[in-house]
């Protein structure tokens, strides 16, 4: 006895509409028997989490944070790139080699930038 091939893709969908609607069911009929009858002050208040607001809503920060941060994205895909190289160095051909060293040249090109610009000064 073979399966109706529509059987599977019936299921599928099920699943993808019971996934999403369930906790937005359960989300409603919680809101609809605990929620408070009435809105009142504490409710309505901008901040609910007990501390009135004091001072300016908008906090600078330094842009060398900024800075650090891409820098070290930049040189955390480098990682993840020479990873697959590192694994299979013996076995690429010429091309591939020549390919890894430009990458490289390009990398260190950008540490050198980024330490001459003096963004990996931490005594600032």
């Amino acid at each position: 006895m073979n399966p109706d091939p529509y059987l599977f893709l019936i299921i599928f969908v099920g699943v993808a509409l019971v996934f999403p609607l369930a906790p937005l069911a359960l989300a409603w009929l919680w809101r609809r028997f605990f929620q408070p009858p009435k809105p009142g002050q504490d409710k309505n208040a901008t901040y609910e989490c007990g501390v009135e607001a004091t001072g300016e809503a908008q906090v600078q920060f330094r842009s060398q944070y900024y800075l650090y941060a891409i820098i070290f994205l930049i040189f955390d895909v480098e990682a993840i790139f020479l990873v697959p190289f590192a694994v299979a160095f013996t076995r690429l051909p010429v091309g591939a080699f020549i390919a890894i060293l430009v990458f490289l040249l390009l990398l260190i090109e950008g540490l050198i930038w980024a330490w001459g610009k003096g963004c990996l000064n931490w005594a600032r």
